[in-house]
């Protein structure tokens, strides 16, 4: 049997012995396009090389890319588990040219990979093309043989591939297998092509024309190849099975799932093992690249993979959290392909197993006001969209996970109905209509890239150098020149000025010119790569392109900004030392002021935690040590202990940084991480390193922010300041202030309770310490109604307690007045409570002082408004409503 490994494997080395780049698979999470959710193809890391915004050398390229498809136009949930091929997480294999071979090249080598190197039956294949491509049926009855009912002609879309209205586009032509006339379904262009006896296994894309606006369409100068093989379909057809969860993959991962959850996957399990395995792969993925579940955009789409296949395992009898569990399998498969799973794998567990026991607090409730609004229905019948909407905003159910739940039972949900309640009620809850708030590409960068080529960056040994102006771009375009006054941003072929990345802000100084012009930069960015652009404004004279200029970085300001982020490396180790390996980085700020660091991890940092952590981080820079940088590939950077950030994208070469030496005398480095930014020349350097701030930032990510050097010194200084502040006040040692502090807050406690006893004994009394006043008689009912000055509505209960208790049978209202508000309280002793309902007499009084409603029990009642100067009136209503 060939394993999905070796597939993956034989796929990439045929084309890297035919000289294409053999590339590692992009993050999910799409850099530099709004119009995607994840990415869904192979081609999507390729865009603006086929656009003609960027350029790739060598012009082949070869790829296992990983996708998903959850979300928006491509969404797949609905059909995971049930059918043989859908998936939220694939494989895509791929080889791409970029202008360079065409279709004869892209149909050999597609045709000599199935047939020679996977060895499928040439007689089980067969092809379809789009109707007007003569060229491409030629050559495969050329290349492959092909007779002509084996090249099927497809005249819609299917068969024609376009990026969007306009630009690149081209006839596609799908290799198909025949698994047998055993299995029903017709050829593709037949009535019955929706069957499963032909699957499409390869598209081969020939990107050969542009389309322009007004639908007139031209050909490419130079044509491209664009290619997807789904990798779960191709091993299915090699290892000679129908289902793709039938696979050596699959089969490991529902083998893993049927030990913990100690169930069997067959008859109705086997659907719920097979959700479980496919959305294990997608939520680990996601997590691996940067994504946390939340309530919206990706986040959002996170969580509802999570809690479908959640709900699946306690289908299968999990009571309590399973998912993580099985992360490690996963990574025993999967993890030599993709070294980010490894590395997140910690953060990974951590994060399903926090997420499965929040999502199992409200599954049972929110199955159980399922079952409850369900009970009376039959098969066929739909679920009112205001419940499914209920299951959503109350219990987190997303609407797909209520579909599922009831699809075993024949059942549909509103949808209409459900939308309408979320369009009412929930602007925000909205999350499928998602923008990612990523920039688009902007082709006036990459033309200016194009020409100018990267910027060398100088920043790493020195604060200024002289650089020769290569563009200037204002008012979003290219210019000629720049005059004073003008505000614009400016590239140059060398510059010390660090362009914002990584957490780490961009510098911001002075460019002095040879004509003598000024240039004033606020802030530097990166453009289209390694395009550094000077954001600023020019003071006087006037600069045109090709003149020179010394470039002067902000000192001061760089040097707080790169003790600040060294410092937010030595913060990420202790962090990891202290509360585990799961601790892993989410975003970070790092400035001139301050720095700020996210970082997975599911409950509050102690302050004994936080103690501990300064305390490293601050041994460390007392060392001193130097710190040393190293280039080198990723691969081996991370094989020898670097740390690097899940869904980065790191080129050939990294740079590594290393400082200080491991607090457990390993003779090994404190923190080594891949960073490009800048940092202190030796640990000392920093100074100091204090924590300001503790705070959650969502379900599973945590913040920190932190000051270090004279921030943090003056920090210390103020907090000192106010604590000699409080001690002089107190009349104490600086020490003792907890102590005072603690004795003052128990005396204050102390009172508030003699306080609140002394009202409610007055209350009893009827106020002013006149004699306790006995009920009155309404009818045959006893009754006691008084008002409470300055007595809270949490001790209401005890009042209303006592007056039934001192009456034995009767009603009794009180009504505490506390800053002109009311809160009231109705009791009703138990043999009255099939006459009187304590919940329509607080009602009946609530209206009085400008409330509304009310609610409780039969014996007990309470309510609330804003006029407490209307209390009597209130009673006297309770009191009109027993007599009528």
């Amino acid at each position: 049997m060939t394993s999905l490994r070796d597939i993956r494997k034989n796929f990439l080395g045929f084309f890297e012995d035919r000289d294409h780049a053999v590339l590692p698979s992009s993050s999910l999470v799409p850099k530099d396009d709004p119009t995607l959710l994840f990415t869904n193809a192979g081609m999507v890391q390729f865009k603006n090389v086929f656009t003609g915004q960027e350029r790739r050398d060598p012009p082949r390229a070869a790829t296992s890319q990983k996708c998903v498809r959850a979300g928006g136009k491509h969404n797949d949930l609905d059909n995971v588990g049930y059918t043989a091929r859908h998936h939220t997480f694939f494989e895509m294999l791929g080889n791409f040219s970029f202008g360079d071979y065409f279709k004869e090249a892209a149909i050999d080598y597609a045709w000599s990979l199935v047939t020679r190197e996977f060895g499928l039956a040439s007689d089980r294949l067969l092809v379809t093309i789009f109707a007007e491509d003569d060229e491409a049926h030629d050559l495969w009855k050329k290349i492959a043989g092909l007779p002509d009912d084996r090249i099927i002609r497809i005249a819609t879309s299917d068969n024609f591939w376009m990026m969007g209205d306009t630009g690149p586009c081209g006839p596609c032509s799908e290799i198909f297998y025949d698994h047998g006339a055993d299995i029903p379904g017709g050829p593709p262009g037949t009535p019955e092509e929706d069957g499963d006896r032909f699957i499409e296994i390869w598209n081969l894309v020939f990107m050969q024309f542009e389309q322009q606006a007004g639908g007139k369409r031209t050909e490419l100068p130079k044509p491209s190849i664009d290619t997807g093989m789904g990798l779960e379909r191709i091993a299915a057809v090699l290892q000679g099975v129908h289902n793709n969860y039938e696979i050596d993959l699959f089969q490991a991962l529902i083998s893993n799932s049927e030990d913990v959850l100690s169930s069997k996957a067959e008859g109705d399990a086997l659907a719920s093992h097979r959700v479980i395995a496919d959305h294990l792969r997608s939520s680990a993925f996601l997590m691996a690249d940067g994504v946390t579940p939340s309530n919206e955009g990706r986040g959002y789409v996170l969580r509802r993979i999570m809690r479908r296949a959640m709900r699946h395992a306690h289908l299968l009898g999990a009571g309590e959290p399973v998912m993580h569990r099985l992360v490690g399998e996963l990574v025993n498969q999967m993890g030599d392909a993709f070294p980010e799973l490894a590395r997140a794998q910690s953060a990974i567990e951590s994060t399903l197993a926090a997420e499965e026991e929040r999502f199992q607090r409200t599954l049972g409730r929110g199955l159980a006001l399922l079952d409850e609004a369900s009970i009376d229905m039959k098969e066929g019948d739909a679920l009112p969209g205001e419940t499914a909407f209920k299951l959503y905003d109350t219990y987190g159910f997303p609407l797909d996970l209520t579909q599922d739940a009831l699809r075993a039972r024949g059942m549909l949900v509103d949808e209409d109905g459900f939308n309408a309640a979320m369009d009412r009620q929930r602007e925000k809850a909205r999350a499928a209509g998602f923008q990612s708030g990523e920039a688009a590409p902007d082709t006036v960068w990459f033309a200016v890239r194009d020409k100018a080529g990267d910027s060398a960056f100088l920043g790493y040994t020195a604060s200024s150098g002289k650089g020769t102006l290569q563009a200037i771009v204002s008012g979003g375009d290219v210019a000629d020149n720049l005059d004073e006054g003008q505000s614009a941003e400016l590239v140059f072929d060398r510059t010390p000025f660090y362009g914002e990345s990584g957490g780490q802000i961009g510098d911001s100084g002075v460019i002095e010119f040879a004509n003598g012009a000024r240039f004033v930069v606020h802030d530097t960015q990166k453009r289209a790569g390694e395009v550094f652009a000077h954001a600023g404004v020019l003071e006087n004279g006037s600069i045109t392109a090709g003149e020179t200029a010394q470039l002067s970085v902000d000192a001061v300001r760089r040097n707080r900004t790169r003790s600040n982020h060294s410092a937010t490396h030595l913060m990420h180790r202790a962090l990891r030392d202290v509360l585990g390996d799961h601790v892993s980085q989410k975003g970070s700020y790092v400035g001139p002021d301050r720095l700020r660091f996210d970082f997975s991890h599911n409950g509050a940092v102690t302050p004994d935690e936080i103690a501990r952590i300064e305390a490293d981080v601050n041994a460390v820079i007392r060392q001193n040590v130097a710190v040393t940088t190293e280039e080198m590939a990723p691969e081996a950077a991370i094989e020898a202990g670097a740390l690097a950030l899940f869904g980065e994208k790191y080129g050939d070469k990294v740079r590594v940084l290393k400082m200080g030496d491991d607090l457990a005398l390993t003779g090994k480095p404190y923190s080594v991480e891949l960073c490009g930014g800048t940092h202190v020349t030796r640990t000392g350097d920093i100074a100091l390193f204090k924590i300001v701030g503790e705070s959650a930032v969502s379900a599973g990510v945590r913040r920190i922010e932190a000051l270090t050097g004279e921030a943090a010194r003056q920090y210390l200084e103020t907090q000192a300041g106010l604590a000699k502040a409080s001690a002089d006040t107190l009349k104490v040692p600086a020490a003792d202030v907890p102590v005072r502090i603690k004795s003052l807050l128990d005396e204050r406690k102390q009172l508030e309770r003699q306080l609140a006893e002394a009202k409610k004994q007055l209350a009893m009394g009827g106020g002013g310490g006149a004699a306790p006043a006995g009920p009155e008689k309404i009818g045959d009912i006893s009754f006691i109604g008084r008002v409470a000055e300055g007595v809270g509505g949490k001790d209401l209960r005890g009042l209303i307690d006592e007056a039934k208790q001192q009456m034995g049978s009767g009603i009794a209202v009180f009504i505490g007045v506390n800053d002109g508000k009311a809160a009231l309280a109705v009791g009703v002793t138990d043999d009255l409570k099939d006459r009187y309902n304590a919940v329509d007499l607080v009602r009946a009084g609530a209206g009085e002082v400008g409330g509304k409603g009310g609610g409780g029990r039969p014996d007990f009642a309470q309510a609330g408004g804003p006029d407490g100067n209307n209390a009597q009136q209130a009673i006297d209503a309770i009191k009109a409503s027993l007599a009528a």
